[in-house]
């Protein structure tokens, strides 16, 4: 719907939906509503209908991607009535939303079904002053309500055509009608007096204001304030309109009326509008250095909604860390926000063009804009970069007439070619475009201009970010073994796993090592921090530990001697480790600890404990340190479990709750495939899979009395995992 247009007409089809929204706004007492319905194949929920606030507070949401973390959306993917009783409660729950919707009213989002795959959600909302809880019989009536729609849908027998702008339905009639008295009343009042509706319009216009406004009154009514006044159209002004008519909150404000007079607006809101008075500033309070010094023509600012749209979109960005993060977070929220159909995002590297990521264009259109140099004619996107100012063209013969290539390489009609510059330094191009031609307006194109300026460091930053990872993660694969000896009479299994959030890399570390044909040694361990320092002094001590074993220490000299070098470095950082001997001929297993978590041992017939290992400090600490050797039994058929705290660390439980849940879980689990073991357990500890620390986890289980023939130096490759499990 354009901002200042008709609405678009609905067919009699859509008419009993608009209806249905009317009838739920007024039955459940809200102030306003809308209907959106998913668009299964872009995984979008379109506003197709909205009424009781004046339309464009609901530009920036006519489109809502079915991921994004909004009531809407979680309504409908949740299939449950969603209720915000305060703006605290929706700070809380929803920052996002929060933060581009400030001000304090009530909503309901329940979900609606209609045939095959279509759904969609009703939206109600009600000022502040509402009660912030849902009684019982409000909680029905909206849901009779979503379900009445969702019969309209069923009914229909195949889903409604979702227009490209909703349709705005008023929910109160426009009544210009004013009683004698009343009209009196205000005529006799100083200055002037105006009476919004609920929906923003005006319907009484007092001759005191229209002298006030230099304005004529007939030209006022059944229109809204910043429509009818040009220079009160203003973000400024804007603002404090929707407090009143969303809150229903009283305001003030000053205003410019051009060429020079300062006025006054008092609004007070009410269940049935909003009361406006108008006086001039007494010339004392004038405040020229406070608002606008000119008025601005009408279409040339950026409405409110969309300053708010570009806060929800930049809080968004915040989120994105590596490159595909911030890919996927434009097509899924910048998109559908400006109804774009198609993006491209490219890296300006080496003189060309670098393709990053996209959505909505063929493969081999896309090969056709990969690489392309800098100052190429194909496309603009060469000449944006270079001047630092975007392109919008508005249809095909437009991006023709100055390139004629360009509208060949995809069937898009309609184009945002936007600079990605920061600090004065091109790092890559933005492009939206459409399917049918698309007219970008005044506000349009300042909030993406000031949109790529966020994507470009967004940008700038998931590039950085990826370098740093990359780097840090080969130089932790190349730290830990690729693979693992096959010894005879042993099953072995290893992991690693990196924090979910985060580098990808940590200082946690394992190693199994091969000492003759009946004797293993198995280390694991824990460098403080998550840092490329943490993987390369996990790099030293695992040499270190490797070095004295094969010279043939014993477990206590092998970490003291380990202990002694990292002192030797000062490296900074601590670290835990937990060293184990194993004789598989005498079926008995030594271990000596530095301030790392017991091993966890099922026995032969299932009974599962941590075994009590005595404990010395964490290496690094003092060159003196001394570590307890423990010797245990280790008969054929015993599994042990040695890990990093990683997997008992769970936030919001103690460790050892966590420990014995997960030494219960082992003792009943099934223990002949080890890899599999390795998933379940991670699994079980961490269900969501966003473990919060490095995970290194080592399974050890005898087989039997070796039989004494020659190792098998074949190696196993090592079950290592990049990501969650």
């Amino acid at each position: 719907m354009p901002r200042h247009g008709e609405p678009p007409a609905a067919r009699p089809r859509e008419q009993a939906l608009d209806e249905a929204l009317v009838a739920a706004v007024r039955r459940t007492g809200a102030t306003a509503g809308g209907l959106y319905l998913l668009d299964a194949q872009r995984k979008v929920l379109c506003l197709v209908v909205t009424g009781g606030l004046p339309a464009e507070y609901a530009d920036p949401w006519t489109r809502i991607a079915l991921a994004s973390p909004v009531p809407v959306a979680d309504a409908v993917r949740e299939d449950r009535l969603v209720w915000i009783g305060s703006l605290e409660e929706l700070a809380r729950c929803y920052p996002r939303a929060a933060a581009t919707q400030p001000y304090h009213f009530c909503l309901a989002a329940a979900p609606v079904s209609g045939p095959g795959t279509c759904r969609g959600a009703l939206l109600l909302l009600w000022p502040a002053g509402h009660s912030p809880g849902v009684s019982r019989r409000e909680r029905a009536r909206v849901t009779h309500a979503a379900h009445r729609i969702s019969g309209l849908l069923k009914a229909s027998g195949e889903p409604p055509v979702i227009p490209e702008q909703p349709r705005l339905v008023h929910v109160h009639q426009l009544d210009t009608r004013a009683p004698q008295a009343a009209l009196g009343f205000a005529e006799r009042l100083p200055g002037g007096s105006l009476a919004l509706d609920t929906e923003g319009r005006i319907i009484l216009v007092t001759s005191g204001a229209a002298r006030l406004l230099d304005c004529d009154a007939a030209s006022l009514l059944g229109r809204l304030p910043w429509q009818a006044l040009s220079w009160l159209d203003d973000p400024a002004y804007g603002d404090k309109y929707q407090t009143a008519l969303l809150s229903r909150e009283p305001v003030f404000f000053h205003a410019l009326r051009p060429p020079g007079t300062w006025l006054d607006f008092y609004l007070f809101p009410g269940p049935d509008g909003v009361s406006v008075r108008v006086v001039k500033t007494a010339l004392a309070d004038q405040p020229p250095t406070l608002m606008p010094a000119r008025p601005r023509a009408a279409g040339g600012t950026v409405a409110v909604s969309r300053l708010y749209q570009l806060m929800h979109l930049s809080a968004a960005l915040t989120e994105a860390v590596g490159v595909r993060d911030v890919v996927d977070l434009v097509a899924s929220e910048i998109l559908p926000a400006f109804g774009a159909q198609g993006l491209v995002l490219s890296a300006a590297e080496a003189g060309r063009l670098k393709i990053t990521g996209y959505r909505g264009y063929r493969p081999e259109a896309i090969e056709c804009l990969d690489g392309l140099p800098l100052d190429t004619c194909i496309t603009p996107a060469g000449q944006v970069l270079a001047s630092g100012v975007p392109s919008f063209f508005a249809d095909s013969a437009e991006m023709a007439r100055s390139y004629p290539n360009a509208p060949k390489i995809s069937d898009k009609q309609g184009w945002a070619f936007l600079p990605l510059i920061v600090s004065g330094r091109p790092v890559g191009c933005c492009i939206l475009s459409y399917e049918q031609s698309h007219t970008f307006t005044a506000d349009e194109r300042a909030v993406l201009t000031s949109l790529a300026g966020l994507i470009a460091q967004a940008m700038d930053r998931a590039r950085l970010y990826d370098a740093t990872h990359q780097l840090a993660h080969d130089l932790q694969q190349a730290l830990l073994p690729r693979s693992l000896p096959r010894i005879d009479g042993l099953d072995v299994a290893a992991r690693y796993l990196p924090a979910s959030h985060g580098m990808d890399i940590g200082g946690d570390f394992y190693d199994v090592i091969r000492l003759d044909h009946h004797t293993v040694a198995a280390v694991i361990g824990d460098v403080q921090g998550h840092s490329a320092a943490a993987a390369a002094l996990m790099g030293q001590v695992r040499t270190a530990v490797h070095a004295h074993a094969t010279a043939g220490a014993t477990p206590d000299q092998v970490l003291a001697r380990t202990n002694q070098v990292l002192t030797d470095v000062e490296p900074d950082l601590l670290v835990s480790c937990l060293y184990a001997h194993i004789d598989l001929t005498g079926q008995h297993i030594t271990f000596a600890s530095a301030g790392h978590p017991p091993p966890l041992a099922r026995r032969p017939d299932g009974r599962t404990a941590p075994l009590a290992v005595d404990p010395g400090p964490l290496l690094g600490i003092h060159a003196g340190a001394l570590y307890p050797r423990t010797t245990v039994p280790l008969p054929a058929n015993t599994l042990l479990a040695l890990y990093t705290d990683g997997l008992v660390e769970v936030p919001g439980r103690e460790i050892d709750d966590t420990t014995a849940d997960l030494v219960d879980h082992l003792s009943h689990t099934d223990v002949s495939d080890l890899g599999r073991l390795i998933d379940n357990l991670v699994h079980h500890s961490w269900p969501q899979g966003w473990h919060t620390d490095d995970i290194a986890l080592l399974l050890l289980r005898t087989t039997g009395t070796p039989t004494g023939r020659p190792d098998d130096v074949a190696g196993q490759r090592v079950d290592r995992v990049s990501g969650r499990c």
